[in-house]
């Protein structure tokens, strides 16, 4: 382990021994201040945490709501709730643009981190215009509920929204955070035709996916043999799992940061961190409760087994939850410096669900993904530079992505140049470009190998038949003992809530040092930062930082290293079935023949309309033939489409131009050349509306440009139909058999 290098200053003082014993007297008395107002804040920090924990509905929106349906009040009742979010200096939204509704995950902590600051998820969404909603939840679940009742409660919500926005131009456009990514993912795979845009931040949506000596959580099932621990808490906590276990797990993923960083920022930066910790503590420590039925549903389908991504999920009613059937466009934004979601957990689902981008487009589907490289899991939802960047330019181009053409797209986001001649086509501060990627591209991000699958497969059959042994020899035992008075005792002598109980007022110990601290304040001295005490005060940080870190990577090795040789080993995968034939150990999504047989008669009614249209169609035809090659989207050529199909789409809403833009794709990817020489027919149907488009058609290329060889060859050939002197008067038959001047054979996209 490297140690960090001691200051100069630390190691040589020219002050002499007068200025070396300032230097101490000057640090002392900053140090005592630092700690009296340091416990002062974490006795701020208590008084919150009980003040938070005692409201009725407790949560960290920055935004005023209101409540608009109770979920308690349903017919299968749950503690979750619908309100709206009510703008800012009674600024109202457009009704003609489709609503938001941020869905909050549900943990461990409470709910609001999707709207924490005004610079957020929901703050952007309300600055682009659109109506917003939030999903959020009370700290006690009722008893009765399930996962299945809460998604039945989510249906009940979109709906509703729909309802309230009947002008909308679009379905709801849905943001879920972290766990509650995979609870929208289901719902729309279950009810598609209630959403828009879908978008998931930082979700575990292929949670044993990932690479070796990175992700070390996803090894946590596999080092604890299974799930039988989940249960085992929930009965103890009679019948209730405490989310301060799920915190608890995500603060051991980063010691160092738990242990020291996080507190030590606070007591080096006293003067000033104080109000940026307590507004995040707040949120942290608000613990809830999730019944234990609705907690070993997500251990044992999601957490275990990677059971969402491969379809083996399944309703009460026997229905499979199979992600390929969400038919709206899907963002996937995660980050590489994301130690709970890395981009393989994020990602992988894709590969595990479709065999090429040619399947992705079969099904209809249209999937978007953005990486960024240095945030970390909550900054994915809290940090400012995230909302103003990442988010902003979601929300700013969701119609963009709804109609997107079906495919797999990364989004890449440049700084806007406000000298370039197309920024008033740029609705935010960054230009937005989709282009076009592979499998390969998501796989480069980390992918299980087989011998990872054949593992991980070991520990879900091995996790079974641990379960199935606690729940018959155990589970008994401990449901008799267990009420709710012992319940409440471990609950409050969880680690993560003693804390706030220890630096509470009510300590005797603490409250003789809080009583001078308005005199602090008033007379505080705080230390140079040339000090050679407090240089070694922040050598002595470094350390404990390195020191930490390298016990976590100790630990994170040796639970891989033991995770490998255990499920790794012959004999304990024979010993669970799976050496006893030659099948893959991870199942894969098999075919649907109904689903075959509807891609095939989708394709027949395609090619059969490959000449209907006019010059609108022609035009949205040529620039998708013309752009292909390129192979990206940016939101310049979107907006100046939007302006034409408001010019001359004759009241055509943003469902129908979806439809158009989305035809004339699939046409030019099942017959591309039959497909470009019917255009001089389409265009002979209006020519002066066709006279119109080509200058349009021009004004776009002139914006977006074109960039390969083959996308120029396809603009001559294009021009060339478009410049033809006989359109105008052309018989729609005779041009129908002409063929376009340049006929070279293009490769199929």
């Amino acid at each position: 382990m490297a140690e960090p290098a001691i200051p100069a200053a630390c190691a040589t003082s020219i002050q002499g021994p007068f200025g070396l014993v300032q230097d101490a007297w000057n640090y002392s008395i900053d140090a005592w201040q630092r700690g009296i107002l340091f416990l002062d804040v974490l006795e701020q920090r208590s008084s919150k945490y009980y003040e938070h924990a005692a409201k009725l509905a407790p949560h960290v929106l920055k935004f005023d709501c209101e409540l608009v349906l109770d979920g308690r009040e349903f017919k299968k009742p749950v503690n979750y709730a619908l309100v709206r979010i009510v703008p800012p200096d009674g600024k109202k939204p457009d009704k003609f643009k489709r609503p938001f509704v941020i869905v909050d995950p549900r943990a461990g902590h409470g709910p609001g981190i999707g709207g924490f600051k005004p610079q957020s998820e929901i703050g952007v969404a309300m600055k682009a215009g659109h109506p917003c909603y939030f999903i959020g939840f009370l700290p006690d679940p009722v008893p009765s509920q399930t996962i299945e009742d809460i998604a039945e409660a989510e249906a009940i919500f979109l709906e509703h929204v729909i309802s309230l926005h009947p002008e909308a131009d679009g379905k709801p456009a849905v943001i879920g955070n972290c766990q509650a990514g995979w609870a929208v993912m289901m719902l729309a795979a279950a009810r598609p035709e209630l959403f828009g845009p879908i978008i998931v931040a930082g979700s575990p949506l292929s949670y044993w996916a990932g690479a070796p000596k990175q992700n070390p959580m996803r090894y946590t099932a596999g080092v604890l043999g299974g799930t039988w621990m989940t249960a085992l808490l929930g009965d103890i906590g009679n019948g209730k799992f405490d989310g301060a276990w799920l915190v608890s797990n995500f603060e051991n993923l980063n010691p160092a940061n738990t242990l020291w960083s996080k507190h030590y920022n606070l007591y080096s930066k006293i003067d000033t961190e104080a109000p940026r910790y307590l507004e995040f503590e707040q949120w942290w420590g608000g613990h809830v409760l999730l019944n234990a039925c609705e907690m070993q549903f997500i251990a044992d389908e999601l957490f275990v087994g990677n059971k969402l991504s491969s379809a083996s999920v399944r309703s009460s009613n026997g229905n499979r939850i199979d992600l390929r059937n969400i038919s709206s466009p899907i963002v996937v934004f995660c980050s590489k410096a994301d130690n709970i979601t890395p981009p393989p957990q994020a990602l992988d689902w894709i590969l595990d669900l479709y065999d090429s981008v040619d399947d992705i487009r079969a099904h209809g589907q249209t999937i978007v993904y953005a990486v960024h490289e240095s945030i970390g899991h909550l900054g994915i939802f809290v940090s400012g530079s995230v909302a103003k960047k990442e988010h902003d330019q979601f929300a700013s181009n969701i119609d963009l992505i709804d109609a997107l053409p079906p495919g797999l797209y990364e989004a890449v986001m440049t700084p806007k140049d406000p000298d370039d001649p197309t920024a008033d086509l740029i609705l935010g501060d960054y230009l937005v470009r989709f282009e076009a990627r592979s499998l390969d591209d998501i796989r480069a991000l980390g992918s299980n190998s087989a011998e990872d699958d054949r593992e991980f497969a070991t520990v879900a059959r091995l996790s079974e038949i641990n379960l199935g042994l606690y729940r018959t020899f155990v589970q008994p035992w401990m449901r008799a003992w267990a009420n709710e008075s012992s319940a409440e005792l471990m609950r409050r002598f969880h680690p993560l809530r003693m804390q706030y109980e220890f630096f509470s007022g009510a300590n005797p110990f603490i409250r003789p040092l809080l009583s001078d601290t308005g005199r602090i304040r008033e007379n505080r001295r705080s230390v140079s930062k040339d000090n050679i005490f407090w240089q070694m005060q922040e050598w002595f940080s470094d350390w404990m930082v390195l020191t930490l870190d390298a016990y976590r990577d100790v630990r994170d090795d040796a639970a891989e290293a033991w995770f490998h040789t255990i499920y790794g080993s012959p004999f304990l995968q024979a010993l669970v079935g799976l050496r006893a034939s030659d099948a893959i150990a991870r199942l894969r999504v098999g075919d649907d023949p109904a689903h075959h047989a509807l891609v095939e008669q989708k394709i027949a009614e395609l090619k059969q309309k490959i000449a209907d249209g006019g010059p609108r169609e022609a035009v949205i035809r040529a620039l998708l033939y013309v752009r292909m090659p390129d192979g990206n989207v940016d939101e310049r050529g979107f907006n100046l489409l939007r302006r034409m199909r408001d010019e001359t789409g004759k009241g055509l809403n943003l469902a129908a131009f979806k439809q158009v833009l989305r035809e004339q794709f699939l046409m030019l990817l099942l017959d591309e050349r039959r497909a470009v020489a019917a255009i001089p027919e389409m265009l002979a149907t209006d020519p002066d509306l066709a006279t119109r488009m080509k200058g349009k058609l021009d004004r776009m290329i002139e914006l977006v440009g074109v960039y390969s060889k083959q996308a120029r060859t396809r603009l001559a050939e294009v021009e060339a139909l478009f410049e033809s002197e006989d359109i105008a008067t052309m018989p729609a038959k005779q041009v129908a058999i002409s063929p376009p001047r340049n006929n070279r054979a293009a490769k199929p996209h």
